[in-house]
């Protein structure tokens, strides 16, 4: 991984609309709710959601696949932030819900691997611990 990350953003619209991009892929598209925005794009938070959702879950892919050795088919993940009152709006509570696709792992297992993620490897998760409360809910699907 390189040790610099590069994005680029300009506005699209006269609100708050941006067109973002990164290395050679496809822009993504910003906003914010009416009035402030027009609504049509994902939001920063929605983003920030996203990010963490895919960082914890490619993390936990990485760790039961090739150093614990399971065969996991794929994962479904829906994440839920609840938003702070007061300002800034930012995100107080996570709920991470994942569904592995595995007819071999076991819900402790999938624990081991999501503790090693939290402590050690999961770089978006480290930037919020202790600011941001996560809760994880873990099912197995065959």
């Amino acid at each position: 991984m390189m040790d610099t990350l590069n994005v680029t953003l300009q506005t699209i619209d006269l609100k708050t609309k941006f067109s973002a991009t990164a290395r050679d892929n496809q822009e993504v598209i910003i906003d914010y709710f009416p009035p402030i925005g027009t609504g049509k794009g994902y939001t920063s938070l929605e983003l920030f959601m996203i990010s963490f959702g895919s960082c914890v879950s490619s993390t936990l892919l990485s760790l039961l696949r090739y150093r614990m050795k399971k065969q996991v088919d794929g994962v479904d993940v829906e994440v839920q932030g609840k938003v702070r009152e007061e300002h800034p709006k930012a995100l107080k509570h996570i709920l991470l819900s994942l569904t592995f696709k595995s007819a071999e792992l076991t819900k402790d297992e999938a624990l081991e691997a999501l503790k090693a993620a939290e402590e050690k490897m999961c770089p978006v998760w480290s930037m919020i611990k202790g600011n941001v409360e996560v809760e994880v809910e873990i099912q197995i699907s065959e």
